[in-house]
């Protein structure tokens, strides 16, 4: 699997947590930044990473700020991201399972074990969108969408 991965001045440590994870799981990635503590604003590395994965180039995206509701915000500005914020590998599980999340969010300000993270990253990366009533869903939310185009 090919992921885009990101993140602001918080989310450095937890980053490169990732990136370990994702070298043995054998997945390749591609590092969008930032890659130094100093002080950045993480809207350019939601959309960076978001429109990525929206354009195809890689299968999933996993953004980290201090609590992940920044880029989550910020990445679902991107028409076709379905960004989401996982604390828990349940929660990782079942946005893939029903919302076909393409981007996991993620707050590197709580203090996670890396089995804990490794687990909501694994979570995410090998659960499947189920279909049916959970596309009607969606269909939903894209038409709500649309319908905002040239909207200030």
């Amino acid at each position: 699997m090919r992921i885009a991965i990101g993140n602001d001045h918080w989310g450095l440590e937890l980053k490169k947590a990732i990136i370990q994870i994702l070298a043995e799981s054998d997945h390749s990635y591609e590092d969008f930044g930032c890659h130094t503590t100093d002080s950045v604003d993480y809207p350019d590395y939601a959309q960076k990473v978001a429109e990525a994965v929206v354009r195809g180039d890689f299968d999933f995206g996993i953004l980290i700020c201090n609590n992940g509701i920044g880029m989550s915000i910020a990445a679902n500005k991107v028409r076709g991201a379905i960004a989401s914020l996982c604390n828990t590998a349940f929660n990782a599980q079942r946005t893939r399972q029903h919302q076909n999340a393409n981007i996991l969010c993620l707050g590197a300000g709580k203090e996670q074990v890396r089995e804990e993270v490794s687990d909501i990253v694994n979570a995410f990366l090998t659960s499947q969108f189920e279909g049916g009533r959970h596309q009607r869903r969606l269909d939903k939310i894209r038409a709500i969408e649309a319908s905002q185009l040239g909207q200030p």
